[in-house]
């Protein structure tokens, strides 16, 4: 442990307790008016979260900075994390079926109530879904070349694919878009040919182009009335349904143009008072945007893209293929998380409903974050210890 932290990565670490504190104040302000409002005391959602991250950070990211990374590649240990993963998924649609639609939050089954928390599953299958995709690529590296890759990859992929379709059920479009961008990465980095993996990705692509496209063209009878094509129509038509459900980006653009460069100054939002609903989860990022101005917004986003570049990095240096493709298995979860959420706050992409990384309010996704955290740190920390062994050993043979 005390020669783990002598090589502890303070670009990494430093940028994620920045985040993770500064969101706690965000949650705080973006929060207060609306509880008071509605009588309960302004620090709700604040103390929530101090929880959420003090539960994360000594339950979650101490074990596993400390853990010796050869557990983490064990069959028990991710075989077992990923049934967990799956089996809370799977529960999930359970619940759907049995509730009647009572279970819906924003259209969608997504949390699990265990007592006064609420659990939300996705969160921890895109970590369970990395440690499995990089159990196994590891094992078929060498293996994935033309002629094969079907053979070697059949069985992860309809493994995914389970995953994928109970996550698409709840159904959490954002959700099973980052599960779905997870696997893309890894197995393109994995050692399979690029122009496979980029191909694939470019025609599914193409054919969600088509299917939106489609879908807000001819808005067939059928599927009108459910919340996510109201979501899809809302970001191709925000200001006619501004009343409805257009509202929500609607509001999300006057936090921005209100905020112009510098804020009119924290606390002081004025889209926070009910006009902007929740505006401590997803959308927190215009309330920052509104209080700080655009600089605090790029600033923060800045911050986020500087901590996908320091994991991106630590993963092309390590020398184990598994360790690399835990690294940017866990790039991928914070860039496309961050990528979906500023996207829809500026209306460049539906609303899916994806937090914005360390800042929205939220214990799973603190938790779930802190551990990938935490697992980069430990690789960091191992890859430093293994160079620095390699140099005073290779002292000792050039003093002989």
């Amino acid at each position: 442990m005390r020669q783990k932290l002598k090589y502890l990565d303070y670009s990494i670490l430093i940028p994620y307790l920045l985040l993770s504190l500064f969101g706690i104040v965000m949650i705080y302000s973006a929060s207060s008016d609306i509880l008071l409002v509605n009588g309960f005391s302004p620090m709700v959602y604040m103390r929530k979260q101090i929880i959420n991250f003090i539960l994360a950070f000594f339950a979650l990211g101490v074990p596993f900075f400390t853990i010796k990374l050869e557990l983490l590649k064990r069959l028990n240990f991710v075989f077992i994390f990923l049934v967990i993963a799956i089996a809370m998924l799977f529960f999930l649609i359970v619940l759907k079926i049995l509730s009647h639609g009572q279970a819906e939050i924003n259209g969608a089954v997504g949390w699990i109530k265990v007592g006064p928390i609420n659990v939300q599953p996705v969160e921890f299958a895109k970590l369970a879904l990395i440690f499995y995709l990089a159990f196994v690529l590891s094992k078929k590296d060498g293996y994935l070349i033309p002629g094969k890759i079907i053979e070697n990859l059949k069985k992860p992929t309809m493994l995914v694919g389970l995953m994928l379709f109970l996550t698409i059920l709840e159904p959490d479009f954002g959700g099973t878009s980052i599960l779905f961008l997870i696997v893309c990465i890894m197995y393109s980095v994995s050692g399979m040919p690029i122009k496979y993996a980029v191909g694939g990705l470019l025609i599914l692509l193409f054919a969600v182009l088509a299917i939106v496209f489609l879908l807000l063209h001819f808005q067939p009878a059928f599927i009108t009335k459910y919340y996510q094509f109201q979501r899809l129509l809302a970001f191709a038509h925000p200001f006619e349904l501004e009343k409805t459900s257009g509202g929500q980006l609607v509001n999300s653009y006057y936090a921005i143009h209100n905020g112009g460069l510098f804020g009119v100054g924290i606390g002081n939002s004025m889209q926070k008072r009910g006009y902007l609903p929740e505006p401590y989860t997803d959308f927190i990022l215009s309330i920052i945007s509104e209080e700080l101005g655009s600089i605090g917004g790029i600033a923060v986003v800045a911050i986020l893209f500087f901590l996908v570049w320091r994991i991106t990095e630590v993963g092309l240096h390590t020398q184990n293929q598994f360790n690399s493709l835990l690294c940017f298995g866990i790039a991928t979860i914070i860039f496309t998380e961050t990528f979906f959420n500023v996207g829809a706050v500026l209306g460049m992409l539906p609303i899916t409903g994806v937090t914005l990384p360390f800042i929205s309010y939220g214990g799973s996704s603190i938790m779930a974050l802190t551990a990938a955290v935490a697992v980069v740190l430990n690789i960091e920390a191992n890859e430093k210890i293994m160079r620095a062994r390699k140099d005073i050993l290779n002292g000792v043979s050039f003093s002989r």
